[in-house]
């Protein structure tokens, strides 16, 4: 039995020393951080796990209620939420809130993980930033603040917008589950800014669509870069606090995952509640006015939701034109949707443990029974 132990010791630190030699180390972090807390992946309550950085909020502004309010659920989506792990499910129409409901023991104070949609958060501080002057345009060679790119043949020629778009040419492997996934790394790697640096492109900017999480990181670094030449005080929560979180009126503070470094993961990881995250469909909806505030150009926000160079995408905001009615969306793993529907005037939000069914088929499910429950 001893020498049972001696061998299983023995093995486990061989394993532990080859991660740490092969640059690995990162996957130590990633199992405590799910497999030890009893998740396969990353979480939507997370933030417990990671160091964060407080989105500060201001006066708060409270959602208006429909008449109708609480308006009850089709039976049928209430059992397709139930059955998905869904964790919050809100309506929102003509700016007034027409039905809210939590599972699951959350509630409307349930701080959860943004995840992927945070990408689209993020776009809406770089028009802002370039509605200030600090970025040129979505057009601006990307070297201009990424000058470690600026003797890779293909990167040297990508801009800021191509980050945003999916369109950067970024050598990357966008899988969640494989230990060895780049992604998996920059999800819990201690230095995000130094590993999405130290890669290199390997398609030509603007030539075809790939999603990937780097991408996003990258328009941090550079948005990052741009702001503390304005101010060095300046942190990317702190300006999405001055620039969207408090203006918005938002309920609570949010926090922001953050590296070993201090950096924020930009591509995930603002972790708030479903009617904070039902503003910023709303903002989107209004073309961004606010409460007599243009607090992001209308323009800037019509350009976000046209497609690119694919279909269903345009700058960090899927699309469906093909849908009736049509529609586009903040996405996130795990199934977080921020959902709008401009012809209807009409905000979805659903938070969750798990995504459920096919991404495009739920959210047109999602859609369809809502308006069937704001039927007179």
């Amino acid at each position: 039995m001893k020498k049972f132990f001696f061998v299983l010791l023995s093995i486990i630190i061989t394993l532990l020393v080859l991660l740490f030699i092969t640059g690995h180390a990162y996957i130590l972090t990633a199992l405590s951080r799910t497999y030890l807390v009893g998740n396969t992946t990353a979480n939507i309550n997370d933030h417990q796990q990671f160091d964060t950085r407080i989105i500060k909020n201001g006066n708060v502004q409270v959602w208006q209620k429909a008449t109708s309010y609480p308006k009850p659920l089709p039976v049928e989506l209430t059992d397709y939420l139930i059955k998905y792990d869904a964790i919050a499910f809100l309506v929102i129409q003509n700016g007034q809130l027409i039905s809210e409901n939590y599972f699951k023991n959350y509630n409307q104070n349930s701080k959860t993980n943004s995840f992927s949609m945070a990408k689209t958060i993020l776009t809406l501080m770089l028009g802002k930033a370039i509605e200030e002057g600090y970025i040129e345009s979505f057009n601006q060679p990307a070297t201009d603040f990424l000058p470690e790119f600026k003797d890779d043949p293909k990167g040297k020629l990508a801009t800021v917008g191509s980050f945003s778009s999916m369109t950067s040419g970024y050598d990357w492997d966008e899988h969640y589950y494989s230990p060895f996934s780049p992604t998996v790394e920059l999800f819990y790697g201690d230095d995000v800014e130094n590993f999405v640096l130290s890669g290199y492109f390997s398609s030509k900017p603007e030539d075809t669509f790939y999603y990937s999480s780097a991408s996003t990181q990258l328009l941090a670094v550079v948005l990052h870069r741009a702001l503390k030449a304005k101010n060095p005080e300046w942190t990317l929560s702190s300006y999405l606090s001055e620039k969207f979180w408090r203006p918005l009126g938002m309920n609570d503070d949010a926090l922001w995952h953050l590296d070993a470094q201090g950096m924020e993961l930009a591509y995930c990881c603002v972790n708030t509640n479903a009617r904070n995250f039902a503003k910023f469909g709303q903002l989107m909806l209004q073309n961004g006015h606010w409460n007599g505030q243009q607090l992001i150009s209308a323009d800037f926000v019509q350009q976000m939701h046209q497609p690119f160079k694919a279909d269903n995408y345009g700058y960090s905001i899927w699309l469906n034109g093909k849908n009736d009615p049509d529609y586009y969306a903040f996405r996130g793993h795990l199934g977080q949707r921020i959902i709008i529907v401009p012809e209807k005037d009409l905000v979805i939000v659903r938070l969750g443990e798990t995504r459920g069914e096919d991404i495009e088929r739920a959210e047109s499910f999602y859609i369809t029974q809502v308006l069937k429950m704001l039927e007179p």
